[in-house]
């Protein structure tokens, strides 16, 4: 029932929900939003994790998880769901379906790439259980663009490495994971086959970890470069590796500021909420 009345609830946003604009300016060039509730601002309280930025003339929102403060999860579908069952796919989906009684929401975003149903094309670890495996084979498209890439962590220790390293140095399987590609940033440097300023440009979202161990989310507000994106990592977040989510339908639920993004469908999803541990 719960989940009937979420897909309910995401056609009405489809239908008819106006687009919010992003932290403090008007939300230009980035595709339809529906609204968070008024249950999910009360719920987040006065813990802001996001801000919209400019770099190099991009306007780019940047969400910060702390492991002071937050705990990071990957989400596919509801839990206790029957096995074969339907992923979200969607960001309002996850925010009907959340019990009463569960942690707020910081923010969530989508995070790796998917097939045409939904699943993970890549390493997927979720509540400890794996639900897919390494990815080491070649192919077309952004995800095998090499070295690409594990974001994943154990309690509130995260971190993002490239495949290699992760299949070489991870020995024991983390709470959370997800794969995806290309890396942006790798021990500093950018991905070798990263253009400039390539003529391919979309709406793109990634993610890094500092060495102060923080997670940088970041999401660009219009269409933008691989090279452009993958330099506000490096330049400005100064973080030492950072993976590309995705493109184009690329989304992100913030409740503090009433941004719950409706696209494109989607295949995983992150969802970093407030621990309990403060406010940040």
């Amino acid at each position: 029932m719960r989940y009937a009345a979420a897909l309910t609830a995401l056609l009405s946003f489809t239908a008819c929900s106006p687009e919010p604009a992003a932290p403090g300016e008007a939300n230009a060039g980035k595709p339809k939003a529906a609204k968070s509730s008024g249950k999910d601002k009360a719920r987040a309280g006065k813990a802001v994790a996001c801000r919209v930025e400019r770099f190099e003339k991009a306007r780019l929102t940047v969400c910060i998880a702390d492991p002071a403060h937050h705990r990071i999860a990957m989400a596919l579908g509801p839990k206790g769901a029957p096995e074969g069952a339907r992923p979200y796919r969607h960001l309002a989906l996850l925010a009907a379906s959340r019990p009463p009684d569960a942690p707020p929401v910081a923010f969530a975003m989508n995070g790796g790439m998917f097939d045409e149903d939904g699943q993970p094309i890549g390493y997927y670890v979720e509540d400890g259980a794996r639900l897919q495996k390494l990815n080491r084979s070649e192919g077309p498209g952004n995800f095998h663009m090499l070295p690409n890439g594990v974001f994943y962590g154990t309690g509130q220790v995260w971190a993002v490495s490239t495949t290699d390293d992760f299949a070489d140095r991870v020995t024991e399987r983390p709470d959370f994971a997800t794969q995806s590609g290309p890396m942006l940033v790798i021990d500093g440097r950018l991905h070798p086959e990263i253009a400039a300023d390539g003529v391919s440009t979309n709406i793109r979202n990634g993610v890094g970890v500092g060495k102060d161990g923080r997670a940088y989310f970041v999401i660009s507000e219009a269409p933008l470069s691989f090279g452009k994106f993958a330099r506000y990592f490096r330049d400005v977040l100064k973080v030492p590796n950072a993976l590309y989510l995705d493109g184009k339908v690329s989304s992100l639920w913030d409740p503090a500021h009433g941004r719950l993004d409706n696209m494109a469908p989607l295949g995983p999803l992150i969802v970093v909420e407030q621990s309990g541990k403060g406010t940040p």
